[in-house]
């Protein structure tokens, strides 16, 4: 809370929300939010691919066991949600999931520390230190993520259907006469369009605004500590719920994609 108290409240919470940026306009890089999610991606990679190596049929250490148990969560999901055959949605809804949980994760880490030890280490004014280390605080994550989803979409509804069908699938619902083909595409890309968008935005609300009452909760000063546990024992449920419905969402989504009515 040092910078809290060189800064008003208003000021403070400003600072803590504005990333640590390079470039201008368009090619504006969120240097924190790539750094944090790639840094975040490498863990993911590193730990799973470790206890792939190591894994014995014997007694299982306990992080084998954590691994095999996020493993089977993430397979019975897709066993009862997703409907096609495909490979590739079972290792791309476990990558969803952990690693938006490790993003998500991110929050549970007091506002003033890495600014902190930014500040310690390179002897700067935590002023003048942006770094906002949730990636998913930032749209531009999200809507990368959701972007992906989106892409993924229309490719299998493209290949499963082909063509011909992904387009008459769209202008031949939820009404069958041939007059009403035009209307039928409107109500059909306007919920085609609206997926990626609720998908982006469903996360990025909800961890933004966490990470808001995380900053409003840091300027009260010495009393912060108690209401900092609460709110962070209140995010147990919050930060994997998310990356939860996240990775379901994405599910239901290709799941749709691969029904060729």
């Amino acid at each position: 809370m040092s910078a809290a108290v060189e800064l008003t409240s208003q000021e403070y919470i400003k600072h803590h929300l504005t990333n640590l940026t390079v470039g201008e306009g368009f090619w504006t890089w969120h240097l924190d939010t790539l750094g944090w999610s790639v840094f975040l991606g490498v863990i993911f990679l590193s730990i799973f691919r470790s206890v792939a190596k190591k894994a014995t049929t014997g007694v299982p250490g306990k992080l084998q066991c954590a691994v095999e148990l996020i493993v089977e969560f993430v397979s019975d999901s897709v066993k009862s949600t997703f409907h096609g055959h495909n490979p590739l949605i079972a290792p791309l809804a476990l990558t969803v999931f952990v690693w938006v949980l490790l993003m998500n994760a991110m929050d549970w880490v007091p506002v003033d520390f890495l600014p902190w030890i930014i500040s310690t280490v390179g002897g700067i004014e935590m002023s003048h230190v942006y770094m906002k280390p949730v990636p998913t605080t930032d749209p531009n994550m999200t809507f990368a993520l959701a972007l992906g989803v989106f892409i993924l979409t229309i490719y299998y509804s493209i290949k499963v259907k082909g063509v011909g069908g992904f387009i008459k699938e769209l202008t031949t619902q939820p009404f069958g006469h041939w007059s009403l083909y035009p209307v039928n595409f409107i109500l059909e890309m306007v919920t085609l369009l609206a997926r990626p968008l609720s998908l982006a935005l469903r996360l990025f609300g909800n961890l933004y605004a966490g990470e808001l009452i995380f900053l409003l909760i840091a300027t009260i000063g010495l009393f912060q500590l108690p209401v900092h546990f609460l709110w962070a024992a209140f995010h147990l449920l919050i930060i994997p719920l998310q990356a939860f419905i996240f990775m379901m969402l994405t599910i239901v989504y290709l799941s749709l994609a691969h029904e060729d009515h």
